[in-house]
């Protein structure tokens, strides 16, 4: 018996097209954005990334969430490149975690016992804010060979017990590469957990689909979903839905927030966001000062007032719906907690 019964699917019908058909409609230019939004496309304000820089993505489902005529809507500053990021700031970088003299062929090992796939570049929606914004990914995909060179490091190590699959947004793949690493990861013996960090489920619901489910249903490893989500006016009922199906199938649900300036930085935002998220089958786990990225600066919330919205939120959710206040620091072998 599976663990929520849902049924073994065969592979041929395990694929759904609609959320492949929703990403190929996302808008993909800063004024049509706007005009959906009833904003004035000619703001200084907004710039049009050029061809060499970070384009713009959004789905029009997750642009449905967004408050017509507000341009400090809270998810529409999250995704619409403003001219704030040509700005060159002090110790903002293109690596802020240094990532990429880590990163061999795809695979990094930053933590004991943990280690990290990049398995594509595709995203559902370009987030401002991404640490991964300026990351190499044509030198950097774990994909190439099938896979060969992470799955090597992994069998050559055996402490490590959990693989973090991240991207991009793993869950870009089809269920078909989903099922194929996932099979391979299960002939491990060291490995007893798969952790997948995406914002699908949040910005396209419908990536949730019988397939995933049944992968996620019938694996032997024990499974993790680590969502984003910043804002309660990102899950809507389709959101909902697609993260209560998710819990069904017996994986952890864990939602990681960056802390964004003019977002979320705000202490009835933050408690608006974990009763949401909890109401979905989502315990809170990190609230993440802003990673330093190039063009990113203009997110950024001072460590002091960091603090005293978790002193706030502390006071007024319970102690299980308070994420952990953390940053990131190159080198350390965890998150750093704030508090």
């Amino acid at each position: 018996m599976t663990r929520s019964g849902i049924d073994p699917i065969p592979p041929e019908i395990s694929d759904s097209p609609r959320w492949q058909h929703s990403l190929r409609d996302a808008v993909r230019d800063v004024h049509e954005l706007l005009e959906i939004l009833q904003l004035d496309p000619l703001d200084a304000n907004w710039v049009q990334p050029g061809a060499d820089e970070f384009p713009i993505l959004v789905p029009r489902k997750f642009i449905s969430r967004m408050r017509k005529g507000d341009p400090n809507d809270p998810l529409l500053r999250q995704v619409l490149p403003a001219r704030d990021e040509l700005e060159e700031h002090l110790g903002f970088t293109k690596d802020p975690l240094q990532e990429i003299s880590l990163a061999k062929a795809g695979f990094i090992e930053k933590y004991p016992s943990r280690a990290l796939i990049i398995t594509t570049s595709a995203c559902p929606v370009h987030c401002r804010y991404c640490f991964r914004r300026h990351f190499p990914y044509e030198t950097q995909l774990a994909s190439q060979n099938h896979w060969a060179g992470a799955l090597a490091a992994l069998k050559s190590n055996t402490a490590i017990r959990e693989v973090i699959l991240s991207g991009g947004d793993p869950l870009s793949l089809s269920n078909r590469r989903l099922r194929e690493l996932v099979a391979e990861l299960e002939t491990i013996a060291s490995v007893t957990t798969v952790r997948i960090h995406s914002r699908f489920p949040i910005v396209l619901p419908e990536r949730v689909d019988r397939g995933l489910l049944a992968l996620l249903e019938q694996t032997r490893l024990k499974t993790v979903l680590v969502v984003h989500c910043n804002h309660a006016n990102e899950i809507d009922e389709a959101v909902r839905s697609a993260l209560q199906q998710v819990s069904a199938t017996g994986t952890l649900l864990l939602n990681q927030s960056v802390l964004l300036r003019g977002v979320n930085d705000d202490v009835d935002c933050l408690e608006s966001l974990s009763y949401r998220l909890f109401d979905s089958g989502v315990l809170p786990y990190y609230l993440h000062q802003l990673d330093r990225v190039a063009g990113a600066a203009h997110f950024q919330v001072e460590d002091s007032k960091a603090l005293n919205l978790i002193a706030d939120l502390r006071k007024r959710v319970p102690g299980y719906l308070v994420p952990k206040l953390v940053q990131e620091v190159p080198g350390e072998l965890s998150k750093i907690p704030l508090v």
